[in-house]
């Protein structure tokens, strides 16, 4: 005997709100999004699973949100998440504010409670909107079925940019408006077509500004940021023209090819004490840029171009502000510089990339010799030493952590790459490859997570084994939280609360369904990762040593110093200001 409910004919249809939402999403080019069912967004996910949308069905509301982000960084597009309420919503909190710190598009529709059951007391009510409006551009209810998709329009171009800069949204529909169907005529056409992001071009004096700029500098740096994505061969023929010399950031690494011979990361620190004009490209002035300040840049002017005021105006004015489209913004520029008969002076440049390719030398061969530790595990450089021997192709990188962050950061190799970003969230390693990896099932896809931030999100591990995304998991396990506990040994003398104990990370892995492998002989990672990349989805959890101080963690980011986030800039920072020191 069958005990189970016949299935009945659903109400919602292609008329319905929820219909009309899967509408406009599927026009927008939406094929996948995230996220945890709840029956308050029922009809919806209905619908989208009705027009072939893939769902990515998560463990936790939060890893939701970090792949809608993930998709949104490697595509331009806003990521779409959803999420039941309540809790479900309160989950999302963190996530909603690393992609607004990180200026990403990300459409998360949450459900709410039915409007007659409101503020009586309700299964998940809670005001998630006043949570969720200091976080995002845009936070709203709702109510009006023959408001929704209009709202829904709206609120994709803001998540774009309209009226600022890109970022998160987040719009709560109630049950009944998504099964609402509203009247023939009410809903328009042009709510459900496709948007997408406006672009301004700059007026001719800002582009004669900025040319007049570039002229009167002798040491030129450009600086890149979120908003010069996809703008490469614009950028690479507007440094040719300058002969500036360039910098990338977490945001924009990959954007220009590091064998072009204005790409000088290496140098990072000779470059910003020595320029005497930096253009910044969609980039702020966050604590990683040291806020701009003399301290760190102390002979330098600042141009800064812009698609966002956000990242035109903080903390330092420019000498030229422009704010339009930076591909062409950089085009015009150059096509003025050409026709001005410019001719660039790469003296300087030619001088830090000598610098750069020696230290980038010195730095790779490093990472092969990087010696074990007291107790007898490997330098975590060892593990970008064997990513490096693996030559991947086109590859796109990940590095979730804190401690493991800053490793990363120098020993990854050139390519795609995503991290926590300057929220310094940890937890996105595992939905970032998984977002990653569905996006682009075609290129090899490693994420490198220290074991503390693997923690916080690897049930994950099982959502890339049920929908098929091949990527694979590193974890540099030293058994703690490395960065604090290095502060608490040298700046406090006693450890308490960060040590992690034993896991076995591998074992984990196969009980998700993964493949899942130990290593303890740096001689073994290349094969390892290799065995790894061939059973994707996999995790390879490495054994590493704690004894290894990162260049963060010596630098003096655990510490927290006063004025500045790293200590060797904290103290230009009160020479500058004339303080005493605060040590």
């Amino acid at each position: 005997m069958n005990n189970q409910p016949e299935a009945r004919e659903p109400s919602a249809t292609s008329a319905t709100v929820a219909g009309l939402i899967a509408d406009f999403l599927t026009e927008n080019g939406v094929r996948r999004v995230f996220g945890l069912q709840g029956g308050h967004i029922q009809p919806i996910w209905d619908q989208l699973a009705r027009r072939g949308v893939q769902i990515v069905d998560v463990r936790h509301e939060a890893a939701a949100v970090h792949m809608a982000q993930a998709h949104a960084e490697l595509t331009g597009t806003p990521g779409v998440a959803l999420v039941t309420a309540g809790p479900g919503v309160t989950n999302a909190v963190t996530p909603v504010a690393n992609a607004s710190v990180a200026r990403t598009p990300v459409l998360l529709i949450g459900g709410c409670a039915p409007g007659p059951q409101a503020n009586m007391g309700a299964l998940q009510d809670i005001d998630h909107v006043g949570m969720m409006r200091p976080i995002t551009r845009r936070a709203r209810t709702l109510r009006e079925p023959d408001q929704v998709l209009r709202e829904i329009s709206e609120a994709w171009s803001v998540a774009l940019g309209d009226g600022g800069s890109p970022g998160p949204v987040y719009l709560e529909i109630p049950p009944a408006a998504l099964r609402a169907a509203p009247p023939a005529g009410v809903v328009l056409p042009e709510h459900v077509r496709r948007v997408g992001p406006r672009r301004v071009r700059a007026d001719g004096a800002a582009i004669d500004a900025l040319v007049q700029a570039i002229g009167s500098a002798d040491k030129i740096a450009v600086i890149s940021g979120r908003g010069a994505r996809g703008t490469g061969t614009e950028l690479a023929g507007f440094l040719d023209a300058t002969g500036a010399a360039y910098l990338d950031t977490q945001e924009s690494r990959g954007l220009i090819d590091a064998a072009h011979p204005a790409y000088v990361g290496a140098s990072r620190s000779r470059v910003m004490g020595d320029a005497d004009l930096v253009v910044t490209l969609g980039r702020q002035l966050d604590y990683q840029l040291g806020y701009g300040s003399p301290a760190v840049f102390p002979h330098a002017r600042f141009a800064r171009l812009s698609d966002a005021t956000s990242e035109l105006t903080d903390n330092r004015r420019g000498e030229v502000e422009i704010l339009a489209d930076i591909a062409w913004t950089l085009a015009d520029a150059t096509a003025a510089l050409t026709r001005a008969g410019h001719t660039p002076d790469t003296s300087w440049r030619d001088e830090l990339r000598a610098s750069h390719v020696d230290r980038s030398e010195r730095h790779r061969a490093a990472l092969a010799t990087a010696p074990s530790g007291s107790d007898g595990r490997m330098h975590p450089n060892r593990i970008f030493d064997a990513l490096h021997d693996l030559k991947l192709t086109d590859p796109i990188l990940i590095a979730d952590g804190g401690d493991l962050l800053s490793f990363a950061r120098l020993g990854l190799q050139p390519g795609t790459y995503l991290d926590p970003g300057s929220l310094g969230c940890l937890g996105v390693g595992v939905p970032f490859g998984v977002a990653a990896a569905l996006e682009h099932p075609d290129r090899p896809v490693v994420s490198v997570n220290g074991d503390g931030a693997f923690g916080l999100n690897a049930m994950e591990i099982n959502t890339a084994v049920r929908h098929g995304a091949r990527a694979v998991f590193v974890v540099a396990d030293n058994q703690a939280w490395n960065i604090e506990r290095f502060d608490q040994q040298e700046n406090y003398g006693l450890v308490a609360g960060t040590e992690l104990g034993h896991a076995d990370y591998a074992v984990l892995a196969e009980g998700l369904g993964a493949f899942g492998i130990r290593v303890d002989d740096p001689d073994d990672l290349v094969a390892a990762l290799r065995k790894a990349m061939d059973n994707a989805p996999a995790v390879v959890h490495v054994d590493v040593s704690r004894d290894a101080v990162s260049p963060d963690g010596g630098k003096g980011l655990g510490f927290v110093p006063e004025y500045q986030a790293l200590t060797p800039w904290d103290d230009r920072e009160i020479d500058r200001r004339n303080l005493p020191d605060h040590d």
